[in-house]
């Protein structure tokens, strides 16, 4: 009787998985203020706020307990049409929150690991007779570049622009300006390897070759 159980509950967990994912032709897809053709949102989301202001590009996938957020609050007047703005090909991990309040921009081909946190608002402090949870920080927009890789838990916060190709390595904190084709580890992240053309992989204490996907997979 317990197997038999078990096997009913996979079943219909693996069902609810397939029907309760976000994809196009869905009334929830269609809320979206884009939701390109062959992207996904994962069953269960954990959060999905005033979603017209959010956009999803082509084949786009992201994973389950998501949280895509626009604004403060549920029907928040204040935003505009292209508040969070998900490019082509992503991949988002399971558990990534990302909270927009002015513009955050994810450029194609941008992969996630799980539980990345991306904001482009804070809280303030300045006023001692105030919870801090009740200051609202200045919105400070946030873009990454398109085929960059955000590591595990990584956080990026408010103001920072990551370029093109750059990684974040797990559990870095990104504010400020990254350049293209770097890597960034730390906190505060810092730039810990650089492609310098016709050298390689540049860091403190050596030198890595770049090496085409093709070498690569020949090489192992």
């Amino acid at each position: 009787m317990k197997k038999l159980a078990n096997r009913l509950v996979l079943a219909g967990w693996r069902w609810l998985d397939r029907t309760g994912e976000i994809v196009p032709g869905t009334k929830a897809a269609a809320e979206f203020g884009g939701f390109g053709e062959h992207s996904c949102i994962g069953f269960p989301p954990a959060t999905l706020l005033n979603v017209g202001s959010i956009h999803i590009g082509t084949g786009t996938l992201i994973g389950r307990q998501a949280t895509l957020a626009a604004g403060y609050g549920l029907g928040d007047h204040n935003i505009g049409p292209r508040t969070l703005v998900i490019g082509d090909r992503c991949v988002l991990g399971a558990r990534t929150t990302i909270t927009a309040h002015e513009s955050i921009e994810i450029g194609d081909g941008v992969f996630f690991g799980q539980g990345v946190f991306v904001t482009d608002a804070s809280h303030g402090y300045q006023d001692p007779n105030v919870p801090v949870g009740a200051q609202f920080g200045h919105h400070q927009p946030v873009s990454i570049g398109a085929g960059s890789w955000i590591g595990h838990a990584a956080v990026v916060l408010p103001g920072a622009r990551i370029g093109r190709q750059v990684v974040v390595a797990a559990g870095a904190v990104v504010r400020g300006e990254i350049e293209d084709h770097a890597i960034v580890a730390g906190n505060p992240a810092r730039v810990v390897r650089r492609l310098e053309p016709g050298v390689g992989w540049v860091g403190s204490r050596d030198v890595r070759p770049t090496m085409s996907q093709a070498d690569f997979f020949n090489s192992i």
